[in-house]
């Protein structure tokens, strides 16, 4: 499928730019940036937004297999794909108020979600048909999800205080954490095939072993620090937000820990995401603001165009035809709209 190949090529091309890899600030790839989609063009810090309907209130962000943008929709129940030229297509759910949350490409070609209020976790192909599958109990709370590299899905449930696991065919099993309500929130999966995850409640970084389902747990430095998004560096490290604690942190394999303080008090910190630049990217929902942060542990925060729009998601934009696109994309859960901010500058 020309889908994949243009993705393995985008992918190529990320890890294998070996600017990615150094910690000085993007603008100094603005001059140097051959696998960067030309068009739209603009500077580093230059943002757009796509409009989408009133109450739509859009959360999780990612780009799928077909390189569209793709968004759970929790305000109108649906998920919607997004193109790069900005054309919105919506997928009405089957379950009623269902409270899709997050969402994720994985290796059967399909998108997968986490049903929040109704205990579920969904799948959506390319073409927009939907699947869901019941988790075994009630009250788990499915939140965040991210696609394992042994072909299943993998997902927190906040309330159940499980790790849960999908087959593509639907059939779920779920690993107990042994802090007991630790609020399982973000989860990713990291360079060594571990399934990492963060624990609001708990204060802690937990690390699921797939092949045994053991789980092992590193406690954070700054007590009541509230960890939520979670995703995998360039530089081998897990990166992770400090809600509570207005904190970008980073953990090795081996458990060590460092964090940042953000510029901006209380900036309510909620997603994260890889950019074309290499840097970690993060939105605060509270401070109204998208901000990077460099492998040395420099930040930068740009002031959102629209003020209150509670940005909520973010995500590498998609790939174009052998480039990436010079853009962070992100939801504006208030504003009902996608918004997008160049990371690298473009002629």
């Amino acid at each position: 499928m020309r889908s994949f190949s243009s993705l393995l090529v985008a992918s190529s091309l990320v890890l294998g730019a070996p600017a990615f890899a150094a910690s000085t600030p993007s603008e100094s790839l603005s001059a140097s940036a051959p696998w960067v989609c030309r068009q739209p063009g603009g500077v580093v810090g230059t943002q757009g937004e796509i409009a989408l309907p009133v109450g739509s209130e859009p959360l999780g962000i990612t780009v799928g297999p077909d390189l569209k943008v793709w968004v759970t929709l929790a305000g109108s129940n649906e998920i919607g794909r997004v193109t790069r030229e900005g054309q919105v297509t919506r997928f009405a759910l089957p379950t009623p108020s269902a409270s899709p949350q997050n969402l994720t490409p994985a290796l059967d070609g399909n998108l997968w979600f986490t049903e929040l209020s109704v205990d579920q976790v969904g799948r959506i192909t390319p073409a927009g048909v939907v699947t869901e599958f019941s988790l075994p109990e009630r009250g788990s709370s499915p939140f965040g999800i991210t696609a394992g590299l042994d072909g299943n899905v993998y997902f927190t449930e906040v309330t159940g205080n499980r790790i849960g696991r999908v087959t593509p065919q639907g059939v779920v099993t779920e690993y107990a954490i042994p802090t007991p309500a630790s609020q399982p929130r973000g989860i990713t999966v990291g360079v060594d095939g571990h399934i990492w995850f963060t624990e609001l409640a708990g204060n802690k970084i937990g690390v699921l072993t797939p092949k045994d389902g053991s789980v092992r747990e590193f406690v954070l430095p700054t007590p009541d620090s509230g960890p939520t998004a979670i995703i995998p560096g360039l530089d081998g490290a897990i990166w992770f937000v400090e809600q509570f604690g207005n904190k970008v942190g980073r953990i090795t394999p081996a458990g060590v820990v460092t964090e940042y303080a953000v510029p901006t008090p209380d900036s309510g910190l909620s997603a994260l995401s890889l950019g074309a630049d290499g840097n970690v990217w993060f939105v605060e929902q509270f401070g109204n603001k998208v901000g990077r942060i460099t492998r040395a542990g420099a930040i930068t925060e740009f002031a959102l165009l629209t003020p209150d729009v509670f940005p909520a998601g973010l995500t590498l934009g998609p790939a174009g035809f052998f480039c990436l696109d010079g853009n962070v994309w992100f939801t504006e859960r208030f504003g009902d709209r996608i918004g997008k901010l160049q990371v690298v500058a473009t002629p």
